[in-house]
């Protein structure tokens, strides 16, 4: 194994022990407002933790390629969920109630397998990077076409989006779009096609949040928080005056007081300003660095990889990890709109950490893969490598 792939390894653990550690601070007034034991959150990690650990390590032994053959099948299962929360959606309305899914926050995002809570979004985050590398890596030489190498992978990234943006998950959709469009333009497909159908996407992406009362605020009390303050601003201020009451070198581990009801999701969406209110901007420009590193190692993996699809692949999960987190950061320090995006390996959630330790593994199978380090000029565009298949 590589000293890029041993780094990788030690840095997501770290952080998913900083993460584990600063749940234990944010979460237990949380626990005690759900009339549950300080502990709760803390416990039900270190049980997601462990599962996902396993799942990971299991994926860093199984050979990457397999990941393609089946990209088809997970990719139609992550659609056939999403449908079936919609389905669950359009029963609920019909006063057909039912256990499996129940909305939380206004979006219906999970379902609901006994103890277990489901989001099948989290998997189709996975499944459209494994079908798109595996798609624009078959067509390789044919990428330019339109029909092959833009308008039906576009049609399998759009029915993912839809359906994600219905849940309604825009913070994911324009995740999942934004990665999705990368891998296509990586595996071939003409920038002008790409461009046309971003600037469309974008336009219909602003219709929808214009008439879309709940988003049209956010956007509102993104621009002007002082007027939304009570309401749709409330969750930003909040997270920002944590930032502020942090400082430098922040007031202390354990010691937050933004976290005790004041800041909403304090140990999901919204950590990251509670580590910069006890541990200081320090800390938070530390887990920025981090993530930054974390892209760094993902991207020497992927210029480095034995095939096409390799390249791809750990490309499109290294973007898709360490974008949602620059997403995250930028929503809690008031650069973009609030969107329900995790913190990877640190907010709390069991669908996002055992996705993630999945990619993780796969990333370091790709890693394992390759015998030599980097040398000058092996920064090649992965477009340009058809070849190497």
């Amino acid at each position: 194994m590589g000293k890029t792939t041993k780094l990788l390894i030690y840095l997501v653990l770290l952080l998913t022990l900083f993460g584990l550690i600063m749940l234990g601070s944010a979460s237990p007034a949380q626990a005690e407002k759900m009339k549950h034991a300080w502990y709760y959150f803390v416990l039900h990690q270190v049980v997601f933790i462990s599962l996902a650990v396993a799942v990971g390590a299991g994926c860093a032994c199984v050979d990457y390629r397999l990941w393609g053959r089946f990209s088809i099948t997970l990719t139609l299962l992550a659609i056939g969920l999403l449908g079936l929360l919609l389905v669950l959606h359009g029963l609920w309305k019909l006063h057909i109630h039912t256990p499996l899914a129940h909305a939380i926050n206004g979006s219906w995002r999970w379902l609901f397998l006994g103890p277990v809570n489901f989001q099948p979004s989290e998997l189709a985050k996975f499944a459209v990077v494994c079908w798109l590398a595996w798609w624009m890596t078959r067509v390789r030489r044919r990428a330019a076409d339109a029909r092959l190498g833009f308008a039906m992978p576009l049609l399998g990234l759009g029915l993912v989006v839809v359906l994600i943006l219905l849940e309604p998950d825009f913070g994911t959709t324009f995740l999942v779009a934004f990665v999705g469009m990368t891998l296509m333009f990586l595996g071939g497909s003409r920038f002008k096609f790409l461009a046309l159908a971003g600037m469309g996407g974008l336009v219909a992406f602003a219709l929808l949040i214009m008439h879309n009362p709940v988003r049209m605020r956010r956007i509102l009390a993104f621009l002007w928080p002082e007027e939304y303050a009570q309401k749709e601003a409330y969750q930003l201020l909040q997270a920002l005056y944590a930032l502020v009451l942090g400082g430098p070198t922040g007031v202390g581990f354990g010691e937050s007081i933004q976290k005790q009801s004041y800041l909403p999701e304090a140990h999901t969406d919204f950590i990251f300003a509670i580590i910069g209110e006890e541990w200081g901007l320090v800390a938070t420009l530390a887990v920025a660095l981090a993530f930054v590193v974390f892209f760094i190692l993902g991207m020497r993996i992927s210029f480095r990889a034995p095939d096409q699809f390799g390249r791809l692949l750990a490309f499109g999960i290294t973007l898709m990890i360490t974008l949602q987190a620059a997403i995250n950061i930028a929503v809690v320090t008031g650069c973009m709109p609030t969107k329900g995006l995790a913190l990877p390996f640190i907010s709390y959630g069991g669908s996002s950490i055992l996705f993630t330790y999945v990619m993780i593994g796969v990333l370091i199978n790709i890693g394992r893969q390759t015998e030599t380090d980097l040398r000058p000029g092996a920064f090649r565009v992965i477009r340009d490598q058809h070849h190497d298949l």
